[in-house]
């Protein structure tokens, strides 16, 4: 009896990235320093296209509310996302002031 291994299963839809691609040979430490602005423009993008979207929701000039939630909905993830990241590195950063004392 031959065992088949099981594939992973893919995502199921357009999957956004967030990350910016991986810095030029011999570039110095500024890769993780780009990639955390990118991260955090796209966060104000989303924010921004939210807003936007809640506004016509609002006065009446969308026709798909579900949009405006779809957005709205993102944006929040998205910002709790980011702030459990800075509170990791925040704790990160505590620890290792812990060691050095």
């Amino acid at each position: 009896m031959s065992i088949t291994p099981i594939n992973p299963i893919g995502p199921v839809g357009p999957v956004l990235s967030t990350v910016a691609p991986a810095p030029a040979a011999g570039a110095t430490g500024s890769g993780f320093a780009s990639s955390l602005a990118g991260a955090v423009d796209d966060l104000q993008q989303l924010q921004s296209t939210s807003n936007q979207l809640a506004v016509q929701a609002v006065t009446g000039s969308l026709d798909d509310v579900h949009t405006a939630t779809l957005a709205a909905t993102r944006a929040q993830v998205t910002l709790e996302v980011a702030a459990a990241i800075r509170n990791k590195g925040v704790d990160a950063f505590n620890e290792i002031m812990r060691m050095q004392a």
